[in-house]
């Protein structure tokens, strides 16, 4: 009998679990760019417990270990911020990222999110504009940073503002 991924908020005592994940999964990102400097790779213990206290951190749970992450908070204008969407490698291609995705655009538009929501993700990371644009997510921008690299911003309305 398997075990079901279930969705909840992240626990503090979970921080270290959801950096490993996130260094594994940001891995891939890395070599696509040759840039093993991306602020998901460097970031500090201390940062991602800070993170966890001030934004949304959800994660998917398999029993007791983390196979999914993502955070988001309510800008001062209204709009739900959405970032480091990771799914660990084995786990891809079987809903986890829409899962994680949905239930933190809900739990945004809870604290207040009428602005619509935006992410980011580069220009290579083909699977994540796929599965952006598939959830609603339309371009807006796209920002050289480097030589190797451009960032493409991408947002979709929020409920409220459909129903206006």
């Amino acid at each position: 009998m398997g075990m079901s991924v279930i969705i909840a908020a992240a626990r503090p005592d979970e921080a270290e679990q959801i950096l490993k994940l996130q260094y594994l999964g940001y891995q891939s990102e890395a070599e696509l760019y040759s840039d093993w400097n991306l602020a998901p790779l460097t970031q500090t213990l201390e940062s991602l417990k800070a993170e966890l206290a001030e934004h949304r951190v959800l994660v998917a749970r398999l029993g007791d270990e983390v196979v999914g992450t993502v955070r988001g908070w309510v800008d001062e204008d209204g709009v739900g911020r959405i970032g480091r969407l990771v799914v660990h490698p084995r786990m891809q291609r079987h809903g986890l990222g829409r899962r994680l995705l949905t239930a933190l655009e809900a739990q945004l538009a809870e604290d207040g999110a009428s602005g619509g929501y935006r992410l980011f993700t580069g220009h290579r990371s083909l699977g994540n504009l796929r599965l952006y644009r598939r959830l609603g997510y339309r371009e807006t921008e796209v920002r050289e940073v480097s030589r190797r690299m451009s960032i493409v911003t991408l947002a979709k309305p929020g409920e409220t503002s459909l129903a206006a």
